[in-house]
């Protein structure tokens, strides 16, 4: 194993940009949830436990000093890498000291937790993979994983979840319990989707032709789409105690709930502070699989080989951010920046993604996770002749529910019934334009926010939408309209993502939550009691007395990143009661947030070609653009009167 002694000031610097980088974005539980008068509770939760539980740590303790090594024409494997990972002691860091690293196979954690992976910055510490590992059958250049493969439920215990339904409980029963460590298993929990038949309300479904257009998602079990995973804290009998409680309203024993896991989860893991080149391997750039409490930030990952840059696979409570996302190898419907299958409760937050054709996905069943505060640009898709605008933010898959969208910047939301129905997802103060600046040539699909047919129950909050130059349209709700009817709106409702299958499906509209939300075609907020669905049998919503909107829907307060180099964000910095801010397409009711600054401020790397919307990929480095506040000016003179 390769190792050296730190330069004691390069150590404290990579120490201080990490710190700076996982800074918490985090709240405490809430007592009184901030959505309180205007979501109903039964179309919530307590979203500010997204993440890794207390915040990504700190830590300063250096078990190995790596140094770079191979070249681009003889790279070698990094078995020193992972051999210190394997010896690191819990809590402690092995480092990659500055320079280009070329490897020529994928960094495996091997089921080895509570280390920390972390280079100098990612302006600093560069890390070429010219292969891959096997991360439990799914290839990537940086891998955690717990060593069991259990794709789909295969070689998982199974348990019949016998009683515990109720949306908070926090003990369930199952008739099996062998293999279960309290604190370490991570439980997935599933059911048998609805039937054929619509059923007007929560109607959980993947068939083909019936509740979508394509195939089912193929990462939960078949015929069992909807999910929740949560971490086993206790074992009494039959009884197990879980974390956190139950969210959906609808399981029931008609449905023959189950249980299953493999062994403990890998967690407190994470890769902080340096660059990935992704372009010479084939494998994802990061796989987290069975992990919990697992980390990703400070990270610039360069053209992932596979389908995304980080997936997150039957884990929990895991946290991205301050991280750069650029490129994807082909440019296709399988080109993703984040994506999560049968996850929870994750946090995605403060990232850049450029260059990518759907930037956040959740492709699977998924429960509790926020996404916040991220900027996407250039979702490029089905090459430069292609004039089909990307969505930035994207539910895509049967059995996802209680999602958190908010602050986040970018084209468009699209909830799409390409694999199944879905439910209760909530937006939240994000600025959605309607059309990708990058590339204006892309006019079809020109939506703000997307909802197709049988996604239900959803959430729109104080949104900015649509482009001044652009939008012209308010909605295009089903019956009405049609599915060939897709450009130029702020919302377009009920209707199939394909012009092929034009199914239709008023209930998507009957159902959906609007309030405060600002529009640039009728250039005015909606506080109108007629989108509010407070009549309907389940999952009413009262019509909200007040017009005064929190800051977040899960932070009690901003962020520590919030700070830039260039200026500090007002706080919130987006919405219908926001005024004067920086974007004049929104009529100046949004500012840049954070990663968007950084992203317009960082410079260009000239080590990278122009891509096909003559941007570049940019020099990155968390510590330098978030919690740092601007320079103090110098040359300054003083006269003494």
């Amino acid at each position: 194993m390769k190792q050296r002694a730190v330069p004691p000031l390069i150590f404290c610097l990579a120490a201080v940009l990490a710190l700076a980088a996982s800074a918490p974005v985090r709240a405490h539980a809430q007592t009184t949830p901030p959505w309180t008068g205007i979501l109903a509770p039964s179309r919530a939760i307590d979203w500010s436990q997204a993440g890794v539980p207390g915040g990504i740590p700190a830590r300063t303790t250096v078990c190995a000093s790596i140094a770079p090594e191979g070249s681009s024409t003889a790279p070698v494997a990094p078995a020193d890498v992972n051999a210190a990972i394997a010896s690191c002691p819990a809590g402690e860091v092995v480092y990659l000291q500055p320079g280009n690293f070329y490897f020529s196979s994928g960094i495996d954690f091997a089921n080895h937790s509570d280390v920390t992976l972390r280079g100098a910055g990612a302006d600093q510490t560069f890390l070429y993979f010219y292969g891959d590992a096997s991360c439990d059958g799914m290839q990537a250049d940086v891998c955690i994983e717990n060593g069991t493969n259990t794709w789909g439920g295969n070689n998982a215990t199974i348990a019949n979840w016998t009683a515990g339904y109720a949306p908070g409980t926090t003990q369930i029963t199952l008739d099996n319990t062998s293999g279960i460590v309290p604190g370490k298993t991570l439980l997935i929990l599933d059911q048998l989707n609805d039937s054929n038949t619509d059923n007007g309300g929560l109607w959980i479904n993947d068939t083909n032709g019936v509740a979508e257009d394509d195939n089912p998602s193929n990462g939960y079990r078949p015929g069992r789409a909807q999910g929740q995973v949560v971490l086993a804290t206790a074992v009494s009998g039959s009884t197990v105690t879980i974390s956190p409680g139950i969210y959906m309203p609808n399981w029931r024993s008609s449905q023959s709930p189950q249980a299953w896991w493999s062994t403990p989860a890998v967690t407190g893991d994470g890769v902080e502070d340096l660059s990935m080149d992704n372009s010479h391997s084939n494998g994802n750039a990061i796989v987290v699989d069975s992990g919990y409490s697992d980390w990703v930030s400070g990270v610039r990952s360069y053209q992932e080989g596979g389908i995304q840059h980080v997936l997150l696979y039957q884990s929990a409570h895991c946290t991205i951010q301050s991280s750069y996302f650029y490129g994807t190898p082909n440019a296709i419907t399988e080109s993703y920046g984040y994506d999560e299958v049968i996850s929870s409760d994750d946090l995605i937050a403060n990232n850049i993604f450029q260059h990518i054709a759907s930037p956040i996905v959740v492709d699977g069943s998924s429960s509790g996770t926020v996404a916040a505060y991220n900027y996407a640009l250039d979702d490029y898709f089905g090459g430069a002749s292609s004039n089909w605008m990307a969505i930035a933010f994207e539910p895509h898959s049967a059995g996802i529910d209680f999602e958190l969208f908010e602050g986040n910047v970018g084209d468009g939301f699209g909830a799409d019934d390409i694999h199944g129905t879905g439910n209760l997802w909530t937006l939240f103060r994000n600025r959605l334009y309607g059309f990708d600046p990058p590339d204006p040539g892309r006019t079809n699909d020109t939506i703000a926010v997307t909802v197709d047919s049988f996604h239900r129950f959803m959430n729109v909050v104080g949104n900015v939408l649509g482009d001044s130059g652009v939008t012209t349209t308010y909605q295009i709700v089903a019956p009405a309209g049609g599915n060939q009817d897709m450009m130029d709106e702020a919302y377009n409702l009920g209707w199939s993502n394909w012009a092929g299958w034009p199914t239709q499906d008023s209930v998507t509209a009957s159902t959906l939550f609007r309030w405060g939300n600002y529009d640039v075609v009728n250039n005015a907020a909606e506080w109108n009691p007629l989108e509010v669905p407070s009549s309907l049998a389940q999952l009413a919503n009262p019509v909200p007395t007040t017009e005064a909107l929190p800051a977040s829907f899960f932070l009690a307060s901003k962020p520590a990143w919030w700070i830039t180099p260039w200026g500090t964000p007002p706080w919130p910095a987006i919405g219908p009661d926001v005024t004067g801010g920086t974007d004049a397409s929104a009529n100046g009711h949004a500012n840049a947030i954070p990663a968007q600054l950084c992203y317009e401020n960082s410079p260009d790397d000239q080590n990278y070609p122009q891509d096909q919307s003559g941007l570049y990929v940019k020099v990155f480095n968390a510590g330098g653009c978030y919690g740092k506040p601007p320079a103090a000016p110098t040359g300054l003179t003083a006269t003494v009167q």
